[in-house]
């Protein structure tokens, strides 16, 4: 790193200060010149006033992983100045508002040190106090822009574009920007050594967040019902679905909406209500993250005993009980693969990156009726807050929801009888009626023992011949499920084995560890229950590393339980603080393991 569009730099502010505007501005003009670039937001779980902390990452080879290390930090939050400065790399930059002194203790040898009086230069040039805070922000961008030589009429083509109709803010923010670049251009050396240089690597890629990127899955997937509780980091993705809708599902001649959102008083109803929509025919959907999914089991579970399609949108957060709100992990495996009392399985989608988001979220419907079972999309706070640079959605006008096994009224005029969970194919899914379809297509639906016929029971030869109907169904689901994503290298004889966002940093680590001399395989797995080729990959590779985000190698021990693999064949590597995994972290673990092992 450090050189030209290959550089990371990181600032740090004060929570609800308006700096998320200026992160925005600069990562997004950085890829309106056509460079790869990616974002993350390191911020407080309280609503203003804590430290918080945007990094950005130019790769011009196109790596999405969080940095390893920094190049430039612009510290502008004095309570966080000492982490700041350590921060920064040797040879590297601080950027710091000197309108307040720094602490000559702080000052490390071997980096430089820039200072600015953004705050000074904010108070004599706008006469509101809100205008004096914000800017201050747009000014240290402007700054920036001078340092890292970001294209000025890109910035000013943007500021232009969100503040059109409000001719005061715009005045205002070109004024900002100015003050910062101008002063940067006379008083330091610019750009850096690291700088940026226009290239034509985005055309076919977008910025988007997984939350937004879910969403419109949900849409194009025909989704009609969404049902909710507010919870971070998952939120964002049903006002997003509620923007889509408004948008796009509203009757043009009657102006009727054609869908149903509720915020419901917590997130055991939120479950009910989709279980019921989804009951009733409806595509439907719920968007929680980790505490949710434990509030929800007892109704997870009466969708799995009694065949009901929902869609469960799991955007993971430390845990576990309140955990860490607005940090990210990969710790809810168990809770979700084994969702509810009693002997539950369910199949569950592993997102890497907000196009898989969007791409997931869609089966996550078809797969949902096809089996006629929950289904969970697994992201988290990282692809779910974050900005990534991916490539543009590609939507089908041809796509048609699959609805599985339905019996309509002329297909139940065939049969002497109905029998609701009653396996004729041998798979293990039943056919299912919806509502008004005709009384010889009703039956009660409970969550006490029921036989195939859907009437009550307690005999154990009823009950054994449901649960393993649904075993076998959960099963057989398998090889239906989204299929490993596996890169090989000629001679590989190690394996890194993960899931979901894990993927950007274990792919770039395996680059680094062929250019020191150490072949690996990479497989990303996509869903549970594991597909065949999972076991495969893993008993096919002298050395397998599962790279996880959690404490207690929730994957390794799910790849040990349902594919019979020794958990001590497989090397767990953990990374469980709550921040985005680096590449960093991957290589040591390999490289040191590896020299370790006896020739």
């Amino acid at each position: 790193m450090s050189g030209i569009n290959d550089f990371a730099f990181k600032m740090g502010t004060v929570n609800g200060t308006g700096s998320a505007s200026a992160n925005s501005l600069l990562m997004q003009a950085i890829f309106r010149m056509g460079i790869p670039v990616t974002g993350k937001n390191i911020f407080p779980s309280n609503i203003q006033g804590l430290p918080t902390w945007y990094e950005i990452r130019v790769s011009k080879d196109g790596y999405t992983a969080r940095p390893s290390e920094v190049d430039l930090v612009v510290a502008l939050n004095p309570s966080t100045y000492r982490k700041d400065v350590a921060a920064v790399r040797p040879g590297g930059y601080l950027l710091y508002d000197s309108t307040w002194p720094l602490d000559p203790a702080l000052v490390r040898e071997g980096i430089t040190i820039l200072g600015i009086p953004f705050g000074k230069m904010c108070v004599e040039t706008f006469e509101k106090d809100r205008d004096r805070t914000l800017l201050r922000n747009i000014a240290y961008a402007g700054a920036l822009a001078a340092l890292l030589d970001i294209d000025m009429d890109v910035v000013g083509q943007m500021l232009n574009e969100k503040f059109a109709k409000k001719p005061r803010l715009l005045d205002a923010n070109h004024t900002a920007i100015h003050l910062g670049y101008d002063f940067a251009k006379a008083n330091f050396a610019c750009p850096l050594p690291f700088r940026l240089e226009k290239m034509d690597a985005t055309g076919d890629a977008i910025l988007m967040d997984g939350n937004t990127a879910s969403a419109l899955g949900a849409l194009y997937a025909g989704a009609t019902v969404g049902a909710w509780y507010p919870i971070t980091p998952a939120t964002a993705l049903m006002e997003a679905f509620k923007g889509f809708c408004e948008k796009f599902r509203v009757d043009p001649d009657t102006g009727l909406n054609n869908y149903a959102i509720l915020q419901a008083e917590d997130e055991l109803a939120a479950a009910g209500i989709v279980i019921g929509a989804g009951w009733a025919g409806a595509r439907a959907f719920t968007n929680t993250s980790g505490p949710g999914i434990s509030l929800m089991q007892e109704f997870i579970g009466l969708a799995y005993y009694t065949d009901i399609p929902a869609v469960f949108f799991d955007v993971q957060r430390c845990g576990p009980a309140t955990g860490m709100p607005t940090r990210t992990q990969q710790a809810d495996l168990f809770s979700l693969a084994y969702a509810s009392h009693g002997d539950t399985k369910h199949l569950v989608l592993f997102p890497a990156n907000p196009r898989e988001c969007f791409e997931l979220a869609v089966q996550s419907f078809d797969l949902a009726e096809r089996f006629q079972t929950p289904v969970f999309v697994a992201s988290d706070l990282d692809i779910g807050m974050n900005d990534w640079m991916v490539k543009r959605f590609e939507w089908d006008d041809n796509y048609r929801p699959d609805r599985g096994k339905v019996l309509d009224a002329e297909a139940l005029s065939k049969i002497a009888k109905f029998s609701r969970y009653l396996d004729v194919d041998g798979d293990g899914i039943a056919a299912r009626t919806l509502p008004g379809v005709g009384g010889k297509g009703a039956y009660f639906v409970r969550g006490s023992g029921h036989d195939k016929h859907a009437a009550y029971t307690e005999d154990s030869d009823a009950y054994l011949e449901l649960v393993d109907r649904l075993k076998r169904k959960i099963d057989g689901a398998a090889e239906s499920l989204p299929t490993p994503v596996i890169q090989r290298r000629d001679g590989a004889e190690v394996g890194l084995v993960m899931i979901g966002g894990c993927d950007a940093a274990v792919r770039e680590a395996g680059d680094i560890l062929a250019t020191q001399g150490i072949a690996v395989d990479v497989m990303r797995i996509r869903a549970f229950p594991f597909a065949k080729a999972v076991h495969d990959f893993i008993t096919g590779h002298e050395h397998v590393f599962v790279i996880e985000q959690n404490r207690d190698a929730q994957l390794r021990a799910l790849l040990a339980i349902e594919l019979g693999v020794p958990r001590d064949d497989m090397h767990a590597v953990l990374d469980y603080g709550g921040m985005p995994l680096t590449a960093k972290v991957v290589v040591d673990a390999v490289s040191a393991h590896l020299a370790g092992v006896p020739a």
